[in-house]
């Protein structure tokens, strides 16, 4: 049996054991690292992969892919999680897995690892990937090996089995919040965030500050759209234009974080039926979330946009559940891409004390006609036509009464 396995690897302490437990148990351990945006030391990484047991560390830079075809495409969709999650983690694991699956091709091997909880949602996410794109894909899975298990109970059994073996590690017993960072996103969760009531230590957060130091003074920019994708942002304090994808994107990250954008705490409902807590800052995502669905206020049909507010509830839990892949999620954005069209203009925001304000659109394919909104002026809309129009919809709700009385 070919032993050798690409195992999706961080550095942080579930995959640190992980690659050193495999190595021990016979496998030839090669590491992918996927740079999606998160301050990390790369060369510290792969030097300590090495160092764990890796015969072979790939470390590559997926921030440009992550943003255009991931994170702007959850965008044109409006997708969020249950009202609040950005699915920041959750759409940077297809991505990791599917390049993880080329290397695993690259490398003639069809063995797949990762450190994902079987309690979570990142399992679903990496196999589904895997199998969606390998499917003769054999996935190992420590975290839901019996063998692993037994010897490993928690993150404290890791924090010592790392201490044991001298592999370096962030996480204590003290500390044991797990962390996920992106270039979309930092989410935190685990060790005292476990409790629902407790509030997250300011010193936590990696993205933003807190609202006591926000700039008193609100920050004004225009956001340019072309159709749907963000094109660029002008800061009208500087006077200064960010245009290019991954360049706007991280500086709307910085500009959010300064001004306390994007913090979540929440309470979610996992795929696998668990609730958990998660804590979240998405500064740059949020922006760019709310400004999208602003100009499509303007620029798409009425039924279009209420089906596409359904559409993307459905498309964000494809997403949070792992189906990035699948066949649904494919026929769903090609009704999205077509909605895109005209979505094409600009929207001007304040971000203020952690809020995101709307104060102006326009479009060269707006729906929106001064006219014939007007209070002031008839504008090619007959009032009296309203007449009839009422009676007709008032029928139904006629005849129910009707029936109510009857009985």
């Amino acid at each position: 049996m070919n032993k050798k396995v690409i195992l999706a690897y961080s550095g942080g302490l579930d995959t640190s054991v992980i690659l050193h437990w495999l190595k021990n148990n016979g496998y030839e351990v090669i590491c992918f690292v996927a740079d999606v945006g998160q301050a990390e030391d790369f060369q510290a990484i792969k030097d300590k992969a090495y160092k764990t047991g890796a015969s072979k560390v790939y470390v590559e830079n997926l921030q440009q892919q992550f943003v255009d075809e991931y994170i702007f495409t959850a965008l044109k969709a409006n997708a969020i999680y249950e009202g609040s999650y950005l699915l920041g983690t959750s759409l940077a694991r297809p991505l990791i897995a599917k390049q993880q699956v080329a290397i695993a091709l690259q490398e003639n091997t069809n063995l797949l690892a990762h450190g994902a909880t079987g309690k979570g949602n990142d399992q679903v996410r990496f196999d589904f990937t895997y199998y969606s794109l390998m499917p003769n894909a054999h996935v190992v899975a420590p975290w839901r090996d019996p063998e692993f298990l037994s010897q490993f109970q928690g993150r404290d059994d890791l924090i010592s089995y790392a201490k044991k073996h001298n592999i370096s590690i962030e996480a204590t017993s003290a500390k044991p919040y797990s962390i996920d960072e992106n270039i979309m996103h930092t989410s935190f969760e685990a060790g005292t965030l476990e409790d629902p009531a407790y509030a997250p230590d300011e010193q936590m957060f990696k993205k933003t500050v807190s609202l006591e130091k926000t700039p008193q003074k609100p920050l004004k920019l225009t956001i340019k759209f072309e159709h749907g994708i963000p094109a660029a942002v002008t800061n009208h304090e500087t006077q200064e234009t960010i245009a290019g994808t991954l360049k706007l994107f991280s500086y709307l990250n910085e500009l959010g974080g300064q001004y306390g954008v994007g913090r979540v705490d929440m309470v979610e409902n996992r795929f696998v039926g668990i609730k958990s807590r998660g804590v979240y800052e998405t500064p740059g995502a949020t922006i760019l979330w709310k400004a999208h669905r602003d100009i499509e206020s303007l620029t798409l049909d009425r039924e279009v946009a209420h089906l596409k507010d359904y559409l993307g509830l459905k498309i964000a839990t494809l997403i949070y559940n792992g189906f990035w892949e699948s066949p649904e999620m494919k026929f769903l954005m090609a009704a999205i891409n077509q909605s895109q069209e005209y979505v094409t203009g600009q929207v001007t925001i304040l971000l203020h004390y952690g809020n995101v304000i709307i104060i102006g659109r326009s479009s060269p394919y707006s729906l929106y006609h001064a006219k014939l909104s007007s209070m002031h002026e008839t504008g090619g809309y007959n009032q009296v036509d309203a007449q009839g129009f009422i009676k007709i919809q008032a029928l139904r709700l006629k005849q129910s009464t009707v029936q109510t009385l009857s009985k």
